[in-house]
This record gives structure tokens, sequence and C-alpha cells, in this order.
């Protein structure tokens, strides 16, 4: 199932998309503010994101700059009410990928985003690295040296987290949305089943570094004798 996020303040308005894109086999992640939004955007690999302009906080298109500023190529489809030729085009320089004005209908915003998730493959082809380790998300696999190893989608998500941290510590609540997303209720196992496969799958490719568990912290990936 396709992971998505959307950034919209209206509750209402929010849980209507949520419910028009589950049929479709799309799952939405919703959050209600610019800063609620930003971390998991910048920790997670979704494949798009939809963001209402109007926003506590401020203008949708701030967080799209501030994601484009950070690299990060994630498909966004702006929300707003307003229409005006000039918001368009704001919103196009800003670096969205697409604009819709409210109201709209149901089929045309499932259209637009099912255009853009078909472009995610292409922009998250690029590997990750560190430390030795290479993650290639597009395959669902990691590598040292030699050998590969395929990752569940829980496990790649986690992996990707630590990667994207360069050794520093990542919050077990973090790593669980990254995995499950935030409208799925995850139990204390499967996050430390996850966990301990991919403590396996990081000795089968011999790599040296390791999942470092800073009790009440979280985690991190690095060689061991490296302090926060």
């Amino acid at each position: 199932m396709n992971r998505i996020a959307l950034v919209e303040d209206h509750e209402r308005m929010a849980s209507l998309i949520v419910r028009g894109l589950l049929p479709a086999g799309i799952a939405t992640d919703v959050f209600h503010t610019l800063e609620s939004a930003w971390r998991p955007l910048i920790e997670r690999d979704y494949g798009m994101v939809i963001v209402d302009r109007g926003l506590p906080g401020g203008d949708g298109l701030d967080l799209v700059r501030r994601l484009r500023a950070a690299g990060r190529l994630t498909p966004c489809l702006m929300l707003t009410a307003r229409d005006a030729l000039r918001d368009r085009v704001d919103g196009l320089e800003a670096g969205a990928d697409d604009y819709l004005p409210k109201p709209f209908a149901m089929e045309e915003l499932l259209a637009r985003v099912r255009a853009l998730l078909r472009r995610t493959p292409s922009l998250q082809s690029t590997e990750l690295a560190h430390g030795g380790l290479r993650i290639a998300p597009e395959a669902g696999c990691m590598a040292f040296g030699g050998k590969v190893v395929t990752l569940s989608h829980a496990e790649l998500q986690m992996i990707v987290c630590l990667v994207r941290a360069k050794g520093q510590t990542v919050r077990r609540h973090s790593l669980e949305q990254a995995a499950w997303g935030l409208m799925d209720a995850v139990t204390p196992n499967a996050f430390d089943v996850a966990m301990h496969r991919l403590r396996k799958k990081l000795a089968a490719v011999g790599c040296d570094l390791a999942l470092v568990n800073t009790r009440g912290h979280g985690f991190a990936l690095r060689t061991t004798d490296v302090a926060d």
C-alpha cells in the first residue's frame, strides 16, 4: 500500500481525504500544523505530500520551500481556497508539483495523487549510504561489501531513518512512525521483532556498524565505541 502525508488543519476535510484515498490503496498520515509535519517529512519516504496553504503557523508554501532547500524531492500537491493565477504560479515556483483549488471533486484529487505517485520511484532511486552500508530503497535491500540482503517494508523504513541520521540517535517513536505510519497501532513486540531482524541482517552482510540502544533516548546506527 502506498503511504502519503497530508498537512491539513481542517479535521473534517482531512478525514474526507483519508477515507477517499484508502479504497484506492493509499494510506495517509495526517498532520495539522507545519511544524508537526516537518520532521516526519524529512525522516520518512512518503510517496508524496498534500499540503494546504492556509495552516496554523504559516503558509503551506513555506513547508514546500523548506523541503526543497533540504534536498527532499517528495512530490507535493498544494490544496488551497485561492484560485488566482498568481497563487498558482507562486505554488509552482516554490517547488510544488501540482495545484488543486478548493472545492474539488474527490475523483480529481485521486487522479492527481496517482499521477504524482507514479513519479516517486525515479525520485527515490538515489542510494543512501553510511559507514560503508548502502541502502537501495527502490530495490528494498541493503548491502555491505559484496553482500546484499532484502528488507521488509518496516525494516527498510527504519534503516533509512537510521542511515539518514548518520550515527545520531533516532527516537523509538520516530522509527515506529516511519515503519508503520501514524494511523496504525504498533505493538511493542512488532517493533522488537523488526529491530531483531535488522540486527541479524546487518550481521549477515558483515557490517561493522551496530544498532545501539540508548535507554530512554532511542537507537543509532554506529560503531559501538562512539558516544552521543
